[in-house]
């Protein structure tokens, strides 16, 4: 491959001199990605939210978390390409970095976005075939689970203070999809939300993510008791906002996890 003039999500054009050969993550999400693509030398940096794969915490250099960057420590890496995303890190840290090296974007909130991310990453990596098979499977995958369920649903990432995903996410996107009713429709990204207000929206279904917040089995007691007519579920919040390779297994656990007979109980699902 020779030049590369390619356009990120954000609209950005950058131009990539070759196959990059010093790759720096800044997205756990498509650090897994790269991973599946193979391309495990030449990453050389990835964040410490970045777990999988779990061998490469080891064998990479960890640059910092994916809102405080060590941006010296990715410079000195010299990489020919940086991946970043705009929900997932700073406005400033890409900034920064697209002075000095070229850094496509993300922008994600459909499975169309993660899909065209994915050829995205093929193409600048010179891996398309194996990443347009996988694009390929991951929508053979999907088509059998779409609308499994009306349930009118919120969605939790955060407590203290409580915060569910609305429109305009990734998880809204999965949640659709899946035919779920997000309750939170009418309000934008991450809202911040007051226990009056998740009575009054009563939601037939609350799903506890395992990602940002880690909620457990004492968080679906708490939240019984003032709630106690909704089903409440853990759940791997992989699954609903990670949009690289890992949609590959999605599907099978969407299937898995909302069935008929999952949703007559308050059965707990990691």
């Amino acid at each position: 491959m020779g030049s590369l003039n390619i356009t990120d999500q954000l609209g950005r054009s950058i131009t990539l001199d070759g196959v990059p050969r010093r790759i720096v993550s800044l997205v756990p999400s498509q650090t897994e990605l790269l991973a599946y693509l193979g391309l495990d030398d030449a990453v050389l940096g990835i964040t410490r939210f970045c777990v999988e794969p779990p061998s490469w915490k080891a064998s990479k250099k960890v640059v910092g978390g994916t809102k405080k960057i060590r941006l010296d420590e990715v410079l000195a890496l010299a990489p020919d390409l940086v991946l970043a995303n705009k929900e997932e890190n700073t406005k400033a840290d890409i900034h920064a970095l697209a002075d000095h090296v070229p850094v496509w974007v993300s922008n994600v909130s459909t499975l169309s976005d993660a899909l065209d991310m994915i050829r995205s990453v093929g193409q600048m990596t010179n891996t398309s075939p194996a990443a347009t098979n996988l694009v390929d499977q991951i929508q053979q995958e999907f088509l059998p689970i779409s609308r499994i369920t009306k349930a009118r649903t919120l969605y939790l990432i955060w407590m203290d203070p409580w915060m569910g995903a609305a429109s305009g996410t990734f998880i809204d996107a999965m949640m659709t999809y899946l035919g779920l009713t997000n309750v939170l429709s009418e309000q934008t990204r991450y809202p911040v939300l007051s226990e009056s207000l998740v009575r009054e929206l009563n939601p037939e279904l609350i799903l506890l993510s395992s990602e940002p917040y880690p909620f457990s089995a004492q968080h679906v007691d708490l939240i019984h008791k003032w709630m106690p007519a909704a089903q409440i579920r853990l759940v791997d919040g992989t699954y609903f906002s990670w949009y690289g390779s890992r949609l590959l297994k999605a599907a099978h656990y969407f299937s898995s996890i909302f069935t008929p007979n999952a949703l007559r109980s308050d059965q707990k699902v990691g």
